[in-house]
């Protein structure tokens, strides 16, 4: 099996499971599951979060995400619990198509380390 072969089953995998869990069945697409991440990474999850928090959460998670690529570093946690991370180094200039498979593989790779796919 291809590399993107892989990497698409792995993917629907994620949306499914996910979909299942947290949307009654909808599908959930990349920036829903970008803002699941970030609720998980900041461990408050019975908490209701304001439209400017749900932009924050979705950084913490996309810092989360890149962090094995390089592009951030965990720096600290704030005293409300909110981890901060920094650059270290730029993204490249993707396209969009570009942008959007590197992250669902940064998703699927968070997944297998934290056991919710194989």
């Amino acid at each position: 099996m291809s590399r993107d072969e892989q990497l698409k089953q792995r993917w629907e995998e994620v949306v499914s499971k996910l979909s299942a869990q947290f949307a009654d069945g909808d599908t959930l697409d990349l920036d829903a599951i970008i803002y699941l991440i970030g609720v998980q990474e900041l461990g408050q999850l019975h908490r209701r979060f304001k439209k400017d928090h749900k932009l924050d959460l979705m950084h913490i998670a996309i810092c989360k995400l890149l962090e094995p690529y390089g592009y951030y570093e965990f720096d600290f946690v704030d005293e409300d619990g909110w981890p901060h991370y920094k650059v270290k180094e730029q993204l490249p200039a993707l396209k969009a198509g570009e942008q959007s498979i590197l992250m669902k593989e940064a998703i699927v790779n968070y997944f297998i380390e934290t056991k919710y796919i194989k």
